[in-house]
């Protein structure tokens, strides 16, 4: 027992003291992407949509964009004043009002005012506003909603003139103010923020439900027969025989084979013109046609889990080898005088010993295949029809070809809460009775 100062600490105590800073660091690495993910997954946020490109609590301005369309539009309304009359006068002057008024109450804030004087001054000298903080600037939502609104009104009232009036250059002029007032409305961004409605969207979402069960399908079947191949070729492997070095090297040699070439690898393997695979299975009888490997929803899933299989196996069997190795020769020896035969010794000794690395190995496995991407992306991009089309491809896909960040964020906070609940049934798992049960 340890004194410090007052407090008492134990052997227990002092280790997690011990550990403290490497699990802080821990949470930090890990848990910092999934806090920014989830804050992303509360906005409307795109890339490719300028209204939507900036994760946004409040309304804000884009004051470059802003300074330069109001420059332009002060110049054709003061050019529209001169040249028209009658109704068109009297519509471009309430115009005029509408939007002398509600700049006039933008810069009454002696804040953004000095941004636009800065950013007019640079506009002249023909230089980019990179400053975010001098770029966007935030107003209240009310007032945002209103000049936006006033501003879509009025392009649409002098496009309306614009397409009456047979006076073609008056025409031509209205047509351009139109088009400046509207782009200056999508200047003034609303606020993005959504809340859970994307989360409320993707339950709903019959896509996701479709790429979540092909991952817990594709999961639990490929990770059952590598557990079942990996344990056996475990077994063979761990036997003394001659050359066993040269065996268990070349056992290694699919898992060495980088995840993306061996995806390419059977692509070719099971073209249907020209690949050998789909071409013998043809033959032998296990499939119907040699294209319905890649052409079919349910060839596709066979295909990618035949080929995960393969490529893992490896791994799984050289994980229980190393657990196969820590148990004692001796129990089998004292188990032959007592006259057991080979399956009493691997059911009363071989697998109760070798629990806790099946589950470390079931662990990873599972992990590493709830999360699989690049096999299922390169071999067949997740068709036919998304049949096979994981979760983690549909999160790639939305974030990155569709650039829409707040709703992939979604997708990806929800693998991470697959993934977190996976492992905390795996450590339940093996922290309750297997290591307890060892410490005894």
């Amino acid at each position: 027992m340890k004194k410090l100062g007052k407090f008492q600490l134990n052997e227990k105590q002092l280790g997690y003291a011990m550990i403290l800073p490497s699990l802080i660091l821990v949470f930090v690495v890990t848990l910092w992407p999934v806090a920014q993910s989830f804050y992303n997954s509360l906005f409307d946020y795109r890339l490719n949509d300028p209204t939507r490109s900036q994760k946004m609590l409040n309304a804000t301005i884009d004051l470059e964009r802003y300074a330069d369309n109001y420059f332009y539009i002060e110049g054709q309304l003061s050019n529209l004043e001169s040249n028209a009359d009658g109704e068109v006068s009297a519509a471009v002057e309430q115009v005029r009002e509408v939007v002398d008024s509600y700049h006039g109450e933008l810069i009454s804030n002696s804040e953004i005012s000095e941004k636009i004087k800065q950013i007019d001054e640079m506009l002249m000298n023909y230089q980019p506003v990179t400053d975010e903080n001098l770029k966007y600037t935030e107003v209240d939502n009310d007032f945002a909603k209103e000049y936006r609104s006033a501003l879509q009104e009025s392009a649409v009232e002098f496009q309306t003139i614009a397409d009456s009036t047979e006076n073609e250059q008056l025409a031509q002029s209205l047509s351009q103010t139109s088009s400046l007032l509207t782009a200056t409305s999508e200047n003034i961004l609303e606020s993005n923020f959504i809340g859970f409605a994307n989360y409320g969207k993707y339950l709903k979402d019959q896509r996701m439900w479709q790429s979540l069960g092909n991952t817990v399908y594709f999961t639990v079947v490929s990770v059952s027969f590598e557990l079942i191949l990996g344990l056996a070729i475990a077994l063979l492997i761990n036997r003394a025989f001659r050359g066993r070095g040269l065996v268990r090297a070349s056992v290694l040699i699919p898992w060495a084979i980088p995840t993306a070439v061996a995806a390419m690898m059977w692509g070719f393997l099971y073209d249907g013109q020209s690949g050998i695979i789909g071409h013998y299975f043809e033959q032998i009888g296990i499939i119907s046609d040699a294209s319905w490997l890649l052409s079919t929803s349910s060839g596709g899933l066979f295909s990618v889990i035949f080929a995960d299989v393969w490529k893992t196996t490896p791994y799984m069997a050289l994980l229980l080898l190393a657990g196969l190795q820590t148990i004692p020769r001796s129990l089998y020896e004292a188990s032959d005088v007592d006259g057991a035969n080979r399956f009493q010794q691997f059911i009363k000794i071989t697998l109760p010993l070798l629990k806790s690395s099946i589950l470390v190995a079931l662990l990873f496995r599972t992990l590493d295949a709830f999360r699989v991407f690049d096999l299922i992306y390169v071999l067949t991009g997740g068709g036919p029809a998304n049949a096979t089309e994981s979760i983690s491809i549909y999160a790639y896909k939305t974030l990155f070809s569709q650039q829409n960040f707040g709703e992939g964020s979604v997708l990806s906070v929800i693998v991470f809460l697959c993934v977190a609940l996976i492992s905390f049934i795996y450590v339940r798992l093996i922290g309750s009775d297997l290591f307890a049960g060892r410490m005894k």
